[in-house]
């Protein structure tokens, strides 16, 4: 069996508490019903061809023109303004998640973060957890151009990791299509679903 050498890490809902929450905190704050964001996000994916939320997260729509899109598909009484600071609020460090990830990188692991993220949200997803202190590299798909299932996001973050092997990889997501991507590229993937069952499940991986 290869041992694993690098660890690549989820952000959202992996080292934080679920990203649920942070929709929910949203709903309740400005009165929406659940799903009403959901339904306004696939109506402007009709009307312009293309998912928004994808493409913010590939950075090829800014904050204010998602934004924009998204509202205009929503109650006239919904707004999508303040967004951010109130999904942020809901959003904390999931604190055993973060400590093996420090414990790991103490261990001598390769470590990077591999996040589909939004290019203006960067000071404030950091400024959640020691991100320097604990990962080597970081991609974020709003700066590269591409995002999580996609393949190429996985061998660039490879590329930039730098003589590892894929199978010498262990992948860590909330999201299960993405540990597909991961196990088809041949790495070991970690489907996150709470802290007890993937922290065992990644000791086991990396063993000793």
């Amino acid at each position: 069996m290869t041992k694993i050498r690098a660890v690549i890490s989820d952000f959202g809902g992996v080292l934080t508490n679920p990203l649920w929450e942070a929709f929910t905190g949203w709903n309740e704050t400005v009165g929406a019903d659940p799903g009403v964001l959901g339904i306004a996000l696939q109506k402007a994916a009709e009307e312009r061809g293309e998912h928004p939320l994808y493409a913010l997260e590939k950075g090829k729509l800014t904050e204010a023109e998602f934004t924009a899109a998204v509202e205009a598909q929503l109650p006239p009484e919904i707004k999508l303004q303040g967004f951010r600071e109130i999904y942020f609020s809901h959003l904390h460090p999931n604190e055993p998640m973060v400590e093996l990830m420090r414990d790991l990188r103490g261990r001598g692991l390769r470590m990077a973060m591999l996040t589909n993220n939004v290019r203006e949200w960067e000071p404030l997803w950091r400024a959640k957890l020691p991100v320097d202190e604990i990962f080597e590299v970081v991609v974020d798909s709003a700066f590269v151009g591409m995002r999580k299932p996609e393949r190429e996001i996985y061998e660039l973050t490879l590329e930039r990791l730098g003589d590892v092997r894929p199978e010498e990889c262990l992948f860590i997501d909330d999201v299960d299509v993405n540990c597909a991507m991961a196990t088809e590229l041949g790495m070991t993937a970690v489907h996150y679903v709470a802290p007890e069952q993937a922290i065992a499940e990644i000791e086991r991986a990396v063993g000793d």
